[in-house]
């Protein structure tokens, strides 16, 4: 009989999305910034070549030591391996799925588009920085807001001198473009692998 091949097993091969090809992005896909890919690529990479094998060989040399229905290194470690290997499918869909988009090559730097930092402010003058990313780079605590949040939304194509009005769980808030601003361009290629 056949040996069952199981995704947490050290043998299975794991996709690598590190191969791919620019080609191989998905042009409809969500938008992401090549810094935000950059990220999702490192954190994938450092599961698939230092954590996995780690476990791996955490998990092997506890299989060595008999009996596993008690064995909390080889319970724990299959789990984390359980683990990682579905962060990694995670990361290997989202890499696939995402188109990256530079904001340093947008065209029109008069209106607030994707990757575009904006400086808004509220009612009562409290200004606000916020960059317009993807969603999977998201961070509001650095001032990181995701595509489709509610803000993002309503500050899609404003110009300097905008106001938008944005629905939030604390109510209805407007707020007035202040300023919007792009990375510069890069003089050297991006080149994904």
């Amino acid at each position: 009989m056949g040996k069952t091949s199981h995704a947490s097993d050290p043998d299975t091969p794991t996709p690598n999305p590190s191969r791919m090809r620019e080609g191989d992005l998905n042009p409809d896909g969500p938008p992401i910034t090549p810094a935000g890919m950059a990220k999702l690529r490192a954190r994938y990479d450092h599961l698939l070549g230092t954590e996995r094998p780690e476990i791996c060989a955490i998990v092997s040399w506890a299989a060595g030591n008999g009996d596993r229905s008690e064995n909390g290194d080889y319970i724990y470690g299959r789990k984390r391996m359980r683990e990682i290997d579905r962060e990694l499918a995670h990361l290997a869909r989202r890499m696939k799925a995402c188109r990256v988009l530079d904001p340093a090559r947008q065209e029109d730097r008069s209106k607030a588009w994707f990757g575009a930092t904006v400086t808004i402010a509220d009612e009562d003058d409290e200004q606000r920085t916020v960059t317009l990313v993807g969603d999977d780079e998201q961070d509001a605590s650095h001032g990181l807001i995701g595509w489709n949040a509610p803000l993002a939304k309503a500050l899609r194509g404003a110009a300097v001198g905008d106001l938008r009005k944005v629905v939030l769980p604390g109510g209805e808030k407007e707020w007035e473009v202040l300023a919007i601003g792009y990375p510069d361009i890069d003089p050297t290629p991006t080149r994904l692998p």
